[in-house]
């Protein structure tokens, strides 16, 4: 509305009409209105969902996603050393050097962190490279944008679409070392239980619309009424557009529901909220480990990340207002 009103107000004010010449015969005019550059800009432009809540309740703030934040930026040839425990960054290391040396010299390098800042024998130490190699958003953007459209047609929130997205092997389609594939790094079985063919000479896995309304069945079918019925057992109250929620339904998505299901009974939290998700960081279940707690983690860099991206590249990356802000 307002990109119309000043375009007419310009137009206007100068007495300008702007007349493209036609490409399929030559030296024909036509008028473009104001209009029809809205309606060229929203055709061009690459839709991608805006959350105002990440800043609003702080999830930026959090040292986790500043974290990731950082190794997103990051050179691959320089690791951040840093605490597990808080993800809090006290070093860095060259890659390739750290990866030269042996099991044994690099324990000792990690005994020399924890000496040199009083910590614990037992706190653990990382050392995470850089992967801003890996996390090449702006090629990922137009998928979202298919995406979006695809999880809005199967009735789930698009939300979950640009998180997945971000997540998994963004702009890129890979196999997993546990066997996930496609854009969306479904498991052959639960592809097949959505209803996409996966054998020796069709996989529809790498099929960006088949696998998006595969995994938008999966959380509408399973990864939804699976958190529902977990934060019921627990007695704790919810909206589904809150963030922490959607964070949960992630780990429900990647780590399955009764992996979740068990980290969250050893917490046994009385409510619901950021506190619980940084909890769940702090807990290990079964096939709950480290991967699975550093996945809500890099959702929300990822998304902080795209934010920073459609600020640079206004004309070409449209966000809409997420329809969960207040």
């Amino acid at each position: 509305m307002k990109r119309s009103y000043y375009l007419g107000v310009l137009m206007g004010l100068i007495g300008l009409a702007i007349y493209p010449v036609g490409l399929n015969s030559p030296g024909s005019v036509e008028p473009l209105s104001a209009g029809k550059l809205e309606k060229e800009w929203a055709e061009s432009c690459q839709k991608i969902i805006q959350d105002a809540t990440l800043q609003e309740e702080g999830w930026d703030t959090l040292a986790q996603t500043r974290f990731w934040r950082l190794v997103m930026q990051l050179d691959p040839g320089i690791s951040l050393i840093n605490i597990a425990r808080t993800r809090e960054v006290v070093g860095t290391v060259d890659t390739d050097l750290f990866d030269s040396w042996k099991k044994k010299r690099q324990e000792a390098f990690k005994d020399s962190v924890r000496s040199s800042l009083g910590l614990p024998e037992d706190a653990e130490i990382y050392i995470t490279s850089g992967k801003n190699h890996f996390y090449s958003f702006d090629k990922v953007v137009p998928s979202i944008s298919k995406g979006i459209e695809v999880f809005a047609q199967e009735g789930v929130d698009p939300w979950y679409a640009q998180s997945i997205l971000l997540i998994e092997s963004p702009g890129k389609l890979q196999l997993s070392t546990a066997g996930a594939y496609g854009p969306f790094q479904l498991m052959k079985g639960v592809a097949k239980e959505q209803g996409l063919t996966v054998n020796k000479d069709q996989d529809d896995r790498k099929d960006f619309v088949k696998s998006a309304r595969g995994a938008a069945r999966l959380i509408r079918r399973v990864c939804l009424p699976k958190t529902r019925a977990m934060l019921e057992e627990l007695d704790l109250s919810y909206q589904e557009t809150d963030i922490w929620f959607r964070l949960l339904v992630l780990h429900v998505y990647h780590a399955g529901a009764r992996n979740v299901r068990g980290a969250l009974r050893k917490i046994r939290p009385k409510e619901g909220g950021m506190e619980l998700i940084r909890q769940l960081w702090q807990t290990q279940y079964r096939r709950f480990g480290n991967a699975s707690q550093n996945y809500s983690q890099i959702a929300l860099a990822s998304m902080l990340e795209l934010h920073d991206l459609a600020l640079e590249k206004p004309g070409s990356i449209c966000p809409m207002q997420d329809a969960g802000d207040r």
